[in-house]
């Protein structure tokens, strides 16, 4: 198939580049309001009244919604290669997060259902725009371009994260938490506009010889069947679902078990997560030229070998009385409370060091262990993964939680699926190109 020219990007499609990026900047005003941060705390410590089975319900929302997307992403996937209105879908999806995403400012003390109901309905818009959302790139650029563009909007994500944590700040410290929900819901309306009004949706004539569905159904079975044959990649895949199981746990309860075990602040809340987003920008950047020196494999490896680390000393520094606590006090001469409170920002910055590096380098690892006859099929089994792995981790940790009342022990349990991940990759080669494995195996 012949592709673009790859000569250097003109204003025009450098303009086109910087609007698809800006829808990125645009949501992730929902992931780090709802998901990861006000909307997390606010459902644990109001709408649970802060009791231990807030971290259970919040569990169920997380996986129901992701379940769900996880089983219609094939489906979505199959309307955006054989429709060609990515663009129709993506606005019902945006416009599905938004409204619920402003509908929870009604929600308060004991509405677990409608919280929880208005959340996965959210998520979900959430996650399936994103499948039309990242269609988009093949049209936008050279394939030679795809990783740098697609880096460009994983920043422009970051920093759209800063800028609302910014705009958030005076709200929270008027304690008007429900506003910031509405507030989050505009930021992500008003920088979606420009993508539905200057990106042109290419459009095919094509006329599927079957439904939608029954095409998705079909694509999934391919896949499956495909997977056994590439031994290689299947690994890959085995060892990303564990390893992003853990990444996304840390990212759905962070700010809950910040709030919860530590007793965090809103202002020490922002601070964590100014500290996160800021090192998530620097380390996706850095480790992208340290996976080009040395490999994608080794540099999940050194990710998952800090996401460890910093797992370990997340346990240990989140309770005022053991060997390290006392041993740092003393060296430090601080109270526990605050050794706790600086302890964290320190786990914040080696989380966030690693939290981008480690799902762009394993993007770029799964482009490179992918056939190239089949990479829009194995993406969206990659992302099947991705989706489906946020089912587990969350159950686990809300689990944990609850039985034990113990978030010390929840966040100990992560820890389980990074090793797993870690001891799989192992396996994996990836000095060689899938074409190549099977080469030398045939």
């Amino acid at each position: 198939m012949k592709t673009r020219s790859t000569k250097i990007p003109t204003k025009e499609s450098k303009f086109t580049i910087f609007v698809w990026s800006l829808f990125d900047f645009a949501n992730t005003s929902f992931s780090i309001v709802v998901v990861t941060f006000i909307f997390a705390v606010y459902f644990k410590n109001v709408i649970a009244q802060g009791k231990p089975v807030g971290d259970l319900y919040w569990s169920f929302g997380i996986s129901i919604s992701m379940i769900i997307t996880a089983i219609i992403s094939p489906i979505l996937g199959a309307i955006a290669d054989y429709s060609a209105g990515k663009k129709r879908f993506l606005l019902f999806f945006t416009l599905l997060c938004i409204v619920s995403t402003a509908l929870l400012y009604f929600t308060g003390e004991g509405d677990l259902y409608i919280a929880l109901i208005l959340f996965v309905i959210a998520n979900i818009g959430f996650e399936s725009g994103l499948v039309f959302y990242d269609a988009f790139i093949p049209e936008i650029t050279t394939e030679k371009n795809y990783g740098r563009v697609s880096g460009y909007g994983f920043a422009m994500g970051y920093l759209g994260s800063l800028v609302v944590l910014a705009i958030s700040l005076p709200f929270i410290n008027n304690n008007l938490i429900k506003e910031t929900f509405p507030l989050s819901a505009l930021f992500f309306l008003i920088f979606a506009v420009p993508i539905f009004i200057y990106l042109q949706d290419s459009r095919k004539d094509v006329k599927a010889p079957k439904s939608y569905i029954l095409i998705g159904v079909e694509r999934v079975t391919s896949t499956i069947k495909h997977l056994k044959e590439y031994k290689n990649l299947t690994l890959f895949l085995l060892a990303f679902f564990f390893y992003i199981e853990g990444v996304n746990t840390v990212i759905f309860f962070s700010g809950n078990y910040a709030s919860t075990t530590l007793k965090f602040t809103m202002e020490d809340l922002i601070i964590f997560f100014l500290i996160v987003q800021s090192t998530a920008i620097i380390g996706a950047a850095l480790f992208g030229i340290i996976s080009d020196s040395i490999g994608q494999k080794k540099s999940i490896t050194i990710t998952l070998v800090i996401w460890i680390f910093t797992i370990i000393i997340a346990f240990y520094t989140s309770e005022e009385k053991n060997l390290l606590m006392d041993f740092l006090v003393k060296i430090t001469r601080l109270t526990p409370k605050d050794l706790m409170i600086k302890s964290f920002y320190f786990v914040g910055l080696l989380a966030g060091s690693v939290m981008g590096a480690t799902q762009s380098t394993s993007r770029s690892l799964m482009s490179k262990l992918t056939p190239n006859d089949k990479k829009t099929e194995f993406f969206g089994f990659y992302s099947l993964f991705g989706k489906s792995s946020a089912v587990v981790g969350p159950l686990v940790f809300g689990f944990v939680s609850y039985i034990t009342s113990s978030q010390r022990f929840a966040i100990l349990s992560i820890g389980a699926f990074f090793i797993v991940g870690l001891f799989i990759l192992k396996f994996v080669n990836d000095g060689k190109t899938t074409e190549q494995v099977l080469s030398d195996n045939s």
